[in-house]
């Protein structure tokens, strides 16, 4: 197994155990981006797919975060563990998906956030949050009980990763860190000094 699968296979070993813990929301991530004047901005968003290619989120593409990507695809995700004693970082460039993948996603969401997706102008100021209610109300009857389609401004980054660390707690703050990472000769594997 070469290292970047290896790494892959790490991170989905402890992913399987924190969808089994008792942690809340354990497909949060801290997504990290920096915008045109270099100012970084961090936020939570939820992991929706993992495989060989890198780790899938989806937003508005007209968001903060949408608009930082599109002038900087580089980012950093954070998953923070608390009952695993463990967290694991990842640095890559971002991608968006292809619209088939984005449009299977979008049928699992519930209908309730498909249309709060249409409702929502994410990132810009709202005056009242009555517009953005009623907005969503708009919706919901206009749609009524037909399918809801994947609004044009709506899709998925995959982070393609070219580090990812795993930093496991141990006693005494001798915390184990173990970061992969690609360099120009190929996947190479190292320990760093917590």
């Amino acid at each position: 197994m070469d290292l970047y699968k290896e790494a892959l296979q790490e991170f989905k070993t402890f992913f399987a155990k924190a969808l089994q813990s008792d942690i809340k929301e354990p497909t949060a991530m801290t997504l990290a981006t920096v915008g045109e004047k270099g100012q970084p901005s961090a936020r939570l968003v939820l992991l929706k797919d993992i495989d060989d290619q890198g780790f899938v989120f989806y937003t508005n593409m007209k968001s903060q975060k949408g608009m930082d990507l599109k002038k900087n695809p580089q980012a950093a995700l954070c998953f923070w563990w608390p009952s695993l004693d463990s967290q694991i970082r990842v640095e890559g460039t971002t991608e968006a998906v292809a619209e088939k993948e984005a449009d299977k996603y979008w049928a699992t969401r519930p209908r309730e956030s498909q249309l709060g997706a249409w409702a929502s102008q994410q990132s810009e100021v709202l005056s009242e949050r009555s517009i953005l209610l009623n907005r969503y109300e708009e919706l919901e009857k206009k749609y009524g009980n037909r399918p809801i389609p994947r609004p044009p401004y709506w899709t998925g980054y995959r982070v393609i990763p070219h580090k990812i660390e795993f930093w496991y707690a141990k006693p005494h703050r001798l915390h184990e860190r173990i970061v992969y990472q690609k360099e120009s000769s190929g996947w190479k594997k190292h320990l760093l000094y917590p």
